[in-house]
């Protein structure tokens, strides 16, 4: 019995006997949670500079793909240097008379509208040069820039390179085509590849979807309106600091157009997440009778650990990107990193201090949470004893669905969406079917050729011959010689549209057995280039990078949690299982975008190919945040375990101790990553299906199923650790000494 005194006193351990990290994380939550005004407005003035000098210093966003080393960027590279303008970019107007009877060869009125519109671009500023497909209708032939049958016409505008232009051109070209649809008795359509490299990725709906579900998700799990409102708050503070840091960053690197909205993606998740996750852990210490300072401070030096581990590994995962050997890839890696960044910088210092500021009335305005939190720990704690004696069974059948979900990853196709996957309310795929219609599939993806001539201008002739008689190309126009550089370019127009499989091995064919055959006897070089050329040499260089990134993640998780966990094989687990989480979410998304399965739904109008980029830029984000879950699931077992040295007993208290948080965290990044489906752009819905999914197996499948089903199988043996490999590795302690449970806190009497 404990002597009259002792019901005066509260047992807990010290956290500052946790080691200097948690010494650190606990005077940074105390601090924040004590002085929350000082805090707030630090990141206010902080956030009010990096938006302000973003707006009047910040550098704009910039669409290159060049990728040194390509065959088509030597192709680009080569015409640059010579001067030769073919190397720039195209755009495409298409036009068409509204009047059904009408064509542009015999009819006056259509024939001068389209000289009108064809005198209007030509005098933009960047425009080179454009097609005279005027002068080919008054002269009454067919077949070039006039279709055959009269009723289309095709300006193709060239433009110098990316480098030279910016979003304005774009602009300047869609003032014209309004300005020819309102004067004109004509149909005026755009696109090409101006539209391709400027034209901004839709924002705002897919962020406010995920907003909405977020906030009944977090209402729910909560039960309070304030313990709601931080998460979000905070998540949203932190990605308009995040993304206006971004145009900062620009002057160090070149950030792509369209990283924003994935780092968006990832970043809003991430931050609601992380909130999610400390907020949950203070609640907990402020029921067992703790200080709104020290429960912060607990909290943060507790919790806080696990979410500096978490986005850490997420970080270090996505700047893995860089061996793509793809600079944009990297780019957008390095864009994504540094809000994940933001946000964990947010979590350990922005929310305490609110938390300081609402006190006890963190559940002011309760729906009577308690009574659910206590019927749902029941539940999952039956739902673990149910695991675990059926443990054989779950592991075979879940383990057996994850690979048949995976199974379709042998049929992955990786290319670029062309303007002929958009929806038909989009003017470029309008005009994507018009010139399909009029000149045949090819012309939408035509190829630059670039030929170093090497004092041999003979071979110019011999190879635009060679090239016609390839059975893939419909055309290829006269070699444009520049006799004082050397150097030649040929324009050839495939058969087959661009996302053709068939287009693929027609440039393949056009290098490995066309150029070989015409140059064999000369030091003459010809490289193929263009957009179509670019993203498919893109695509072969990343599924080449692909299995150097994933080797070195799983090396670097796996030496991270063995540190952290002491135990190999529950390492290893973790990496085997985060791959089947990967690759169940790569097959639904062959089964979705390549055939069709389904894509209604989304509002996926065609099948297109998985884009290049995405199956790495997935793997990199979703192997970082199923880390998350593993860490915070995996940290309450090895707790348990250390108390208990019952390994059964401890899977059972872990899941039962961490799923409601867990669940209501997928369902938060389910939410957001979901919301993006809604975008007409084929790629963003291909990131937000494919981050959903993983996170939904990663989450439900995996952590509520197949990990507890798979620590009861390996017993104690989970935790089994040779003695020299303790020796060798660092200590990395997430929890702390003492520091998890409201049961450690409790007054004693």
């Amino acid at each position: 019995m404990c002597a009259e005194p002792c019901l005066f006193t509260m047992t807990f351990v010290n956290p500052l006997d946790g080691g200097t990290m948690s010494s650190l994380l606990y005077r940074l939550g105390h601090g924040s949670a004590t002085r929350p005004w000082l805090v707030i407005g630090a990141w206010f003035v902080a956030a009010a500079l990096v938006v302000g000098l973003a707006a009047t210093q910040g550098a704009e966003l910039e669409d290159s793909f060049e990728v040194p080393g390509l065959d088509s960027q030597e192709a680009t590279d080569l015409l640059a240097e010579a001067g030769n303008t073919s190397g720039g970019l195209t755009a495409q107007v298409v036009l068409t008379p509204l009047d059904p009877a009408a064509d542009f060869v015999n009819d006056a009125s259509s024939a001068e509208a389209l000289g009108e519109v064809q005198a209007s671009i030509e005098a933009l500023d960047n425009v080179i040069g454009v097609s005279d497909a005027a002068g080919e209708a008054a002269a009454g032939a067919t077949g070039g820039t006039v279709s055959a049958d009269g009723r289309i016409a095709l300006l193709r505008i060239q433009y110098p390179q990316i480098e030279e232009l910016s979003i304005a051109d774009l602009d300047a070209l869609k003032e014209a085509v309004a300005e020819a649809r309102a004067t004109t008795p004509l149909q005026v359509e755009m696109g090409g590849e101006l539209s391709f490299s400027f034209e901004e990725p839709e924002t705002g709906t897919g962020e406010m979807i995920g907003l909405i579900a977020a906030v009944i998700v977090l209402l729910i799990a909560f039960g309070s309106i304030i313990a709601m409102g931080l998460p979000i708050g905070v998540a949203i503070f932190g990605l308009v600091v995040g993304v206006s840091s971004l145009s900062l960053v620009a002057h160090v690197i070149e950030i792509p157009s369209w990283a924003p909205q994935i780092a968006s993606m990832v970043g809003l998740g991430v931050g609601i997440d992380y909130a999610l996750f400390l907020i949950t852990r203070h609640r907990e210490l402020l029921q067992s009778g703790l200080a709104v300072p020290d429960a912060v401070g607990r909290a943060v030096s507790t919790a806080g650990r696990a979410v500096i581990f978490a986005g850490g590994t997420v970080v270090i995962a996505i700047l893995g990107l860089a061996v793509s050997g793809v600079p944009f890839v990297t780019a957008a890696g390095v864009a994504t990193s540094v809000i994940v960044l933001i946000m964990v910088v947010a979590a350990i210092t922005l929310v305490p201090a609110f938390l300081g500021v609402v006190g006890h009335r963190i559940d002011k305005w309760s729906i009577g949470r308690k009574k659910a939190d206590g019927a749902a720990s029941d539940r999952w704690h039956r739902w673990g004893q149910h695991v675990a004696n059926h443990a054989w069974a779950y592991t075979i059948g879940v383990t057996g669905l994850l690979l048949a979900l995976t199974a379709p990853v042998l049929a992955l196709q990786l290319g670029f969406p062309d303007e002929g996957t958009l929806p038909d309310s989009r003017t470029e795929r309008r005009a994507y079917d018009l010139v399909a219609e009029g000149f045949g599939p090819g012309t939408n993806g035509p190829l630059v050729i670039a030929v170093d001539l090497a004092d041999d201008p003979s071979v110019a002739g011999d190879l635009a011959m060679a090239i016609t008689d390839d059975p893939g190309i419909a055309f290829a126009a006269p070699p444009e010689v520049d006799a004082a550089t050397g150097v030649a370019s040929i324009i050839a127009i495939p058969t087959t549209a661009p996302q053709d499989d068939a287009t693929s091995e027609t440039i393949a064919r056009l290098r490995s057995d066309v150029f070989p055959d015409v140059l064999a006897d000369s030091a003459a070089t010809a490289h193929v280039g263009g957009l179509n050329a670019g993203f498919g040499d893109i695509a072969d260089r990343i599924t080449d990078r692909l299995p150097y990134l994933v080797g070195a993640v799983i090396v670097v998780s796996f030496l991270l949690l063995t540190a952290v966990f002491r135990s190999p094989l529950v390492a290893l687990k973790a990496a085997v299982l985060n791959l089947l989480s990967i690759g169940a979410s790569y097959g639904l998304l062959v089964m979705v975008f390549q055939w069709g399965w389904a894509k209604e739904l989304i509002g996926l109008e065609t099948t297109v190919p998985i884009v290049s980029f995405i199956p790495m830029f997935m793997f990199a984000i979703l192997f970082g945040l199923s880390m998350d879950y593993e860490v915070f699931l995996l940290s309450r077992v090895r707790e348990e375990y250390d108390k208990t040295r019952n390994n059964d007993r401890s899977v059972i208290e872990g899941l039962a101790g961490t799923a409601r948080v867990i669940t209501s965290a997928a369902l938060i990044m389910i939410s957001v990553f979901l919301g993006f489906v809604t975008s007409t752009d084929p790629t963003t819905k291909m990131f937000g299906l494919g981050l959903a999914t993983a996170i939904f197996v990663d989450a439900s499948i995996v952590r509520m199923v197949l990990v507890p089903a798979t620590m009861k199988l390996l017993g104690d043996r989970n935790w089994w650790l040779p003695g020299w490999l303790d020796r060798l590795l660092p200590t990395i302690d997430l929890e702390g000494e003492g520091s998890t449970t409201p049961s450690e806190h409790a007054l004693t009497a």
